[in-house]
């Protein structure tokens, strides 16, 4: 048995720089040590480590069991009869014989492993505080300070952590530029880099707007009024669908706000970003109609046999409905998860007059 007040300060130094407990870090040095033991003496055999925080003791046995043979097959995990009473000579064949260790005959090769074990057992514990911290704060939108720029991404200070938020070009929404020092709100993702401790973050998904509204709508967090369905094209046009089950509320009224209040915050933070709100209907032609907002529509028919659409539009309203390449139907047909065909009308009767 070895006593050292000065390992064991090691012990509560090394656990406060790693936020741990010293009954955490006792835990990791033991298994360590048995591991680095077993290295040394082989695998199989079995070791016990003791180590006595209150009296600053060490005690590591190696032990085997005593074989009626000369012959041992295993030498890892057994020890022959006349070898065992050296040790105790009132041994019996099946008795275990214990031997201590003394630390310093510990190996160079047993050292090592330990000290890789203890490296991967703090990259793990990292790891999993970092984890942890992420899925509390998933699909949430915080508050992050940009502290360097590089050519495609920005690196974020996110408060009360100790992560870094990564808000890539994928993140980044089209046309808008930040500056080192900026305070801006980014949606978490739950993904995280291990290498490098990093979470990427992001304000281009359809959930950053959705988060946005979360925001500004208390309707949402009280579940009075609900998003079914959202589509977004990144700096250009979001689809918004919303519906309300209580008596009295109107769910597009909520998301505008008293004089536009509401959905002007979201709009100011998207930059030159269009939402559309669009009402809920459960008949799925009438959804379709709204979803191509903000076009006005003549009718829509659905194809026989399949999720499909066709719809016609005043002749006028063809390029508004179809959108700067085709992102307004194409955000609609996302919405609804139908193919939608948008025809003039002047198409539409030109088509009816060849088929009659």
């Amino acid at each position: 048995m070895m006593k050292s007040k000065e390992f064991f300060a090691a012990l509560e130094q090394m656990a406060g720089e790693r936020n741990m407990t010293i009954e955490e870090i006792i835990a990791d040095f033991s298994e360590a040590l048995t591991i680095g033991l077993r290295k040394m003496f082989g695998e199989g055999r079995g070791v016990r480590v003791e180590l006595d925080h209150k009296k600053n003791t060490i005690k590591v046995t190696a032990y085997r069991v005593v074989v009626d043979t000369d012959d041992v097959e295993d030498w890892e995990r057994e020890v022959c009869w006349s070898e065992a009473k050296e040790i105790k000579p009132d041994c019996q064949p099946g008795d275990i014989i214990e031997e201590e260790v003394n630390l310093k005959d510990l190996g160079r090769v047993a050292a090592i492993t330990m000290k890789q074990f203890m490296n991967q057992k703090n990259r793990e514990r990292t790891r999993e505080s970092a984890l942890q911290e992420i899925n509390a704060r998933a699909d949430q939108i915080i508050t992050a300070r940009i502290t360097r720029a590089d050519r495609d991404s920005y690196h974020l200070e996110i408060p009360g952590s100790s992560i870094e938020g990564i808000l890539n070009t994928r993140g980044q929404i089209p046309g808008q530029a930040h500056r080192v020092g900026e305070f801006i709100k980014v949606y978490v993702n739950p993904t995280f880099d291990d290498r490098r401790g990093e979470i990427y973050v992001t304000r281009s998904t359809p959930q950053f707007v959705k988060a946005l509204f979360d925001l500004e709508v208390p309707e949402f967090g009280r579940g009075e009024v609900i998003v079914k369905a959202i589509a977004r094209e990144a700096g250009y046009r979001t689809k918004l669908c919303v519906t309300s089950e209580v008596e009295g509320i109107d769910p597009i009224g909520a998301c505008v706000g008293s004089k536009g209040s509401r959905i002007q915050n979201v709009l100011a933070e998207l930059g030159g970003e269009k939402i559309d709100l669009i009402p809920w209907s459960d008949e799925p032609l009438e959804f379709i109609a709204a979803a191509l907002s903000p076009s006005p529509v003549v009718s829509v028919e659905a194809v026989e046999g399949e999720q499909r659409a066709r719809v016609i539009v005043p002749n006028d309203k063809l390029s508004l409905a179809i959108g700067k390449g085709g992102m307004n139907v194409r955000l609609a047909a996302k919405l609804t998860g139908w193919k939608i065909d948008v025809l003039s009308e002047e198409k539409a009767a030109a088509m009816a007059a060849e088929n009659s």
